[in-house]
């Protein structure tokens, strides 16, 4: 990780076409590194989610070539590496496995190192059934999902409604779920948890402990793309 963490750093400081061509056999070498390293992940998470065991490098990952026609910001390449693990694959809008190495220069996307389970676009059906679910069975989703989730993950807010839905009670423990609606789980890592050894078995058991929240979200996602049929 350490050839591919140094690449992203450079890549930072010099986010233009010359400099990124120049060093086009650099970033083959590195994507390569990259690659193995989600097959190898992909590998450990479908040995306890089904749903991830046949899915393939393209069905997962990113090119590094940014959409810039919409955006502000100009520059021509991503300076992170993402890998999405999720039932039907990236496009499938189901929720799933998310991890992201970046420069680690910040604590915000995208220069954070992260995993993640979950999704951050669901379409307004699924939210609904979730804050119905989530606010009916509360006690239950809050021990038997929330609680089976190494203590790293914490709940992300960012997008979340300023206000609980006016149905919903404010001062009810699952006040802030009512407030999502990207339903979430993340943990921000640093270097030394990247350039440890055995870095896919590790992710894959943080990841592992989430995979009741993934079902349960999933649970939604399903219902709703049944209905649509």
């Amino acid at each position: 990780m350490k050839e591919i963490l140094n690449f992203l750093r450079d890549l930072e400081k010099n986010n233009n076409r010359v400099w990124f061509n120049t060093n086009k056999e650099r970033y083959q070498k590195v994507l390569k590194k990259w690659n193995a390293f989600c097959e190898s992940l992909i590998t450990e998470i479908g040995r306890f989610d089904a749903d991830i065991a046949p899915l393939t490098i393209k069905d997962c990952t990113y090119r590094i070539y940014r959409d810039t026609r919409f955006s502000k910001d100009k520059s021509p390449y991503k300076t992170h590496f993402g890998v999405f693990m999720a039932k039907g694959g990236k496009k499938s809008m189901h929720a799933g496995y998310y991890f992201h190495i970046g420069t680690g220069n910040g604590q915000e996307y995208p220069h954070a190192h992260m995993l993640a389970s979950g999704n951050y676009c669901y379409d307004n059906k699924t939210v609904k059934i979730l804050r119905e679910d989530i606010s009916d069975e509360w006690e239950t989703f809050s021990t038997s999902i929330l609680g089976k989730a190494d203590s790293l993950f914490v709940p992300d807010m960012e997008g979340a409604l300023k206000r609980v839905p006016r149905e919903y009670d404010p001062n009810a423990p699952y006040a802030d779920w009512m407030r999502m609606k990207a339903y979430c789980l993340t943990v921000k890592t640093d270097d030394n948890f990247l350039l440890e050894d055995n870095l896919a078995q590790r992710v894959a058991e943080l990841f592992k402990t989430t995979k009741p929240f993934v079902d349960y979200i999933n649970r939604a996602v399903d219902y709703v793309k049944e209905e649509i049929k």
